[in-house]
């Protein structure tokens, strides 16, 4: 996909006002970037493809989801999860344990306006403890699928959707994890990379 296919699939999806809010987004990704090692330098190029379209993809895959809370684990440079509270009108809860990433989360949404929707949370995801079981929970390149179900099962309830890009792994880290977690699990080819894919899984629960 290219950059500026990429960019159309959000705009015909969400339409220009959401675009021009993700593109602020990016603006402030790269100018970040001076400054820490939120995303790989070699991708700036390619910023719509690899990173936002790449996040923005899992909107969708969320239509089915209950209100509530997306909770966005190890959000890093808001990836997916600032992306994800411009294109939605959720709650969104972003759980970053490194302090200078959870400082730049924190002022990446007082500048793009969303900081009363965007909560940060600096820690690991295991030490939250949300009021209310979340309705989505993403991660983007935390950890393999048993781990991250274990580590954030305990913010979650059966009707929870997980929504996981995985890259190459997706499938054979579903493989592993029927053994341990009963659910329902999908992988969705990546629109970004169609080598890739994206875990996705409801009525998730330890065996």
């Amino acid at each position: 996909m290219t950059e500026e296919e990429a960019r159309n699939w959000v705009r015909d999806r969400f339409g220009v006002s959401r675009e021009t809010m993700v593109e602020a987004f990016g603006n402030i990704l790269v100018a970040e970037a001076e400054n820490q090692n939120l995303i790989s330098r070699s991708t700036l190029d390619s910023l719509w493809a690899r990173h936002l379209t790449d996040s923005a993809q899992l909107v969708p895959l969320a239509g089915n989801a209950k209100d509530g809370v997306w909770l966005d684990v190890g959000s890093g440079a808001g990836l997916p999860g600032i992306v994800v509270a411009l294109l939605t009108d959720r709650p969104v809860v972003l759980v970053e344990p490194r302090a200078k990433r959870v400082l730049f989360l924190r002022e990446a949404a007082d500048q793009l306006g969303i900081a009363d929707r965007v909560t940060v949370i600096g820690s690991k995801v295991e030490s939250f403890r949300p009021e209310h079981a979340v309705a989505i929970v993403s991660a983007r390149a935390v950890a393999e699928l048993s781990t991250l179900m274990l580590s954030t099962v305990h913010c979650t309830d059966s009707s929870t959707v997980w929504l996981l890009p995985k890259g190459r792994s997706a499938q054979s880290e579903v493989d592993a994890a029927r053994a341990k977690w009963q659910g329902r699990f999908h992988v969705e080819p990546s629109i970004t990379h169609p080598d890739s894919g994206i875990v996705v899984a409801t009525q998730i629960g330890a065996r």
